[in-house]
């Protein structure tokens, strides 16, 4: 009981990137300018596509869902590491904090890279079977399927926290990190661990392998779409247009992968805090980007809502 409580009582730290203050600071600039961009890119997309009736179809649902949980995503991770970043680590996060923050990491994390299967498997039957597409992906269906990555990510989320925090902790409580991430705060624990581990794996698998082998298999056939296309400017925007958002995949997935698809005891904290940085607030604030930058029909939706209101 006592140890229990002592493992309670515990605030973690986080470890400044660099000792010099004006480094800190400008840290702080480029991340609060990525993390201010990625909301309203994300609220862009989202209020365009809630007010143009134009875009209600199945491909920009789900790209509003995205838009969505990427700001709810970075907002997790964004606040916190940004007042540390200015004040050289020195605000704690309590025990109960850092598990609430790691378990909204990992639940919309994982909701994010299965929202991305999914995506790629609505552009999959559109592309495969277009004059039966929106017979099979029915309104019902699709929010079934957003649901679906909601509660496989909570479920994800709420065993995996609460195996880690099931944890003893003692002594050290400093993390190498910028928000408490799963192998960080791991290599904190006392005990066996052993366990965890394998959960950690299982998690990775299933939020990670799994809808990349789903996006793997619909950019080959979008791939093979786009090689019918007769004119070599309309290959050449659409392999453009599809390059980017394949850019953005593999960042993402290419990062998580590196830091959660590969034994926890090569995990190395300076690496691992750098190449976090690209999949809490790089693809972010990319995801918008792109998809409204490299999308026309988006680009005159946005158009339209705007010059509506304008007129009002």
């Amino acid at each position: 009981m006592g140890d229990e409580n002592r493992t309670i009582d515990i605030q973690f730290h986080f470890h400044p990137f660099s000792p010099i203050l004006e480094i800190q600071i400008l840290i702080f600039v480029a991340f609060l300018l990525m993390y201010i961009g990625s909301l309203i890119g994300n609220a862009t997309i989202f209020l365009t596509v809630w007010a143009e009736h134009s875009l209600h179809t199945p491909m920009y649902f789900f790209l509003a869902n995205l838009a969505v949980l990427e700001i709810f995503y970075s907002s997790t991770v964004a606040p916190l590491a940004l007042v540390n970043l200015l004040t050289m680590g020195r605000i704690p996060i309590s025990f109960s904090g850092c598990g609430t923050q790691m378990f909204f990491f990992v639940f919309l994390g994982s909701a994010d890279c299965i929202l991305l299967g999914i995506m790629a498997y609505d552009r999959f039957v559109a592309i495969r079977d277009p004059l039966r597409y929106t017979l099979i992906m029915r309104w019902q269906l699709c929010a079934q399927l957003a649901m679906g990555a909601l509660v496989l990510g909570f479920i994800l989320a709420l065993q995996l926290t609460a195996l880690i925090f099931h944890l003893p902790f003692c002594g050290q409580n400093r993390i190498t990190h910028f928000y408490c991430d799963v192998l960080p705060i791991l290599r904190l624990a006392c005990g066996d661990t052993r366990m965890q581990e394998a959960m950690i794996f299982i998690v990775s698998v299933i939020i990670l392998t799994i809808p990349f082998s789903l996006i793997s298999i619909s950019y080959i056939f979008i791939v093979g779409a786009i090689l019918k296309i007769r004119s070599a400017e309309g290959r050449h925007k659409a392999f453009s247009t599809c390059s980017s958002h394949l850019t953005v995949v593999l960042l993402q997935y290419g990062c998580c992968s590196l830091i959660y698809l590969r034994p926890s005891s090569s995990y190395n904290p300076e690496i691992g805090r750098v190449v976090s940085v690209v999949y809490t607030f790089v693809t972010p604030i990319l995801n918008p980007l792109i998809y409204s930058m490299r999308n026309k029909e988006l680009k005159d939706a946005l158009n339209k809502v705007m010059k509506r209101h304008l007129l009002r």
